[in-house]
């Protein structure tokens, strides 16, 4: 996992110094890099598309934006980062003293050495980010001002990615691509997408796994509204985000809150013995909220390491590349890989010889567990498969109510299953 945690990194750091935004060419940026990972089927939604209750926005794009002082110094540089300026600014270009300048400037006055990442989408507005202490060593005198940036007609672009299954229902995980240099939220979280999807094409899975990258809200919106008639094959999905913090897991769990995935993640968590939290579902936060919304009312969660606004750095430029690690977002692919592995597995049998206890040995089952340092488990786990497969009960049930490992109670239903005891 270290390799993964490794090759994760380095996509981030590839993904990092770009601009991104809910539309433009650094979503598209983004996306031609996750597309050298896993192939991508990307959409180009135009300006003006209504979406659900909500329309598709102008397409923003930026090629320079400062604050030079009379001697023509970039005292605030958005080529040094793309957070220093107020994200979808409409153009600016002016001479102007402090005094005016200071109301279009935003600080962190309690982290006076970084720099906030602010927005304004949907009102026109122009603005810069910038240090507190870069704002407090500016002398009182007329600044040159520049943004050169456009907001015209376009498109709102997001992309897809199809592991086929064996089934056509579905897992969504959705990550959301629109911020510009923020290591934690997002990109961690697009790697671990990206490798996660990765992995399971590798597994020929029982579902089909969608995987959505699109920008945050309206992305998630735009495609719910141009896919209403494949949200009904969507049984299960997650949203992940700020994957490689240090800190411990957190789930948020779905509005239903005992769909299977909030079962199947509560299980794997507790059984992993990570530290870890379990929430309950708030109408906030990402896009767990758009697909939890009453009229679609899906079963999707939210997994991240430390959740939104849980951290002094979330949404600034401490946000950097030190503060995510390969190991912590190899732990979150790991939890996720486990997490799809019981949920891919998880059925419900019907016991072929309900009355009574079936005859194991002449069947050969005894002898395969022979010399196994697992014996006794792996009978358990057959007599608790029998005694619950009565088409009410799935395999998660059975490891619950026993007690015994997911893996052993899956692998105890194969055997019984393939000596035609036991019929999904």
């Amino acid at each position: 996992m270290t390799a993964a945690g490794d090759e994760m990194y380095a996509l981030v750091e590839r993904m990092y110094p770009l601009c991104r935004s809910i539309t433009g060419d650094g979503v598209r940026a983004t996306l031609d890099i996750v597309g050298e990972y896993i192939p991508l089927q990307v959409h180009e939604v135009p300006t003006g598309t209504q979406v659900l209750d909500w329309t598709v926005p102008q397409e923003w794009n930026i090629r320079d934006a400062y604050i030079a002082d009379p001697d023509g110094h970039r005292v605030v540089d958005f080529a040094a980062s793309s957070l220093h300026v107020l994200g979808y600014s409409v153009p600016v270009s002016r001479t102007m003293p402090l005094s005016e300048l200071r109301a279009h400037l935003h600080t962190l006055p309690d982290h006076p050495s970084w720099v906030p990442y602010r927005t304004s989408y949907y009102k026109p507005e122009w603005g810069f980010c910038l240090t507190q202490e870069t704002l407090d060593a500016m002398p009182d005198c007329e600044y040159e001002v520049r943004i050169d940036s456009t907001l015209a007609d376009g498109h709102l672009t997001y992309a897809e990615h199809v592991v086929p299954g064996q089934v056509p229902d579905e897992v969504i995980v959705s990550c959301h691509v629109c911020h510009p240099s923020l290591a934690n939220d997002n990109l961690a979280g697009i790697a671990v997408a990206a490798f996660l999807a990765r992995a399971l094409a590798a597994q020929m899975p029982y579902y089909t796994y969608r995987f959505l990258f699109a920008p945050g809200t309206i992305g998630a919106i735009t495609w719910l509204a141009r896919n209403a008639e494949r949200v009904e094959r969507v049984k299960h999905g997650l949203v992940l985000a700020c994957a490689g913090d240090p800190g411990s897991l957190t789930y948020k769990q779905s509005r239903r809150g005992d769909a299977e995935i909030d079962r199947v993640m509560r299980h794997v968590l507790a059984a992993s013995e990570r530290p870890h939290r379990v929430t309950e579902f708030t109408p906030y936060g990402y896009d767990e909220r758009q697909f939890c919304s009453p009229g679609f009312n899906l079963g999707v969660g939210s997994l991240t390491r430390t959740p939104y606004a849980g951290y002094p750095e979330y949404h600034t430029s401490a946000d950097n590349l030190d503060f995510v690690s390969p190991q912590a977002m190899a732990d979150t692919l790991a939890v996720c890989r486990e997490a799809f592995t019981v949920l891919d597995r998880n059925r419900q049998y019907v016991n072929l010889s309900p009355y009574g206890e079936p005859q194991l040995g002449r069947r050969g089952l005894y002898d395969a567990l022979g010399g196994r340092s697992d014996t006794k488990q792996a009978q358990m786990a057959m007599l608790w498969v029998l005694n619950l497969s009565d088409g009410e009960h799935s395999l998660l049930d059975v490891a619950e109510r026993s007690g015994l490992p997911f893996s052993a109670v899956a692998a105890a239903a194969d055997a019984l299953h393939g000596a035609g005891l036991i019929k999904a």
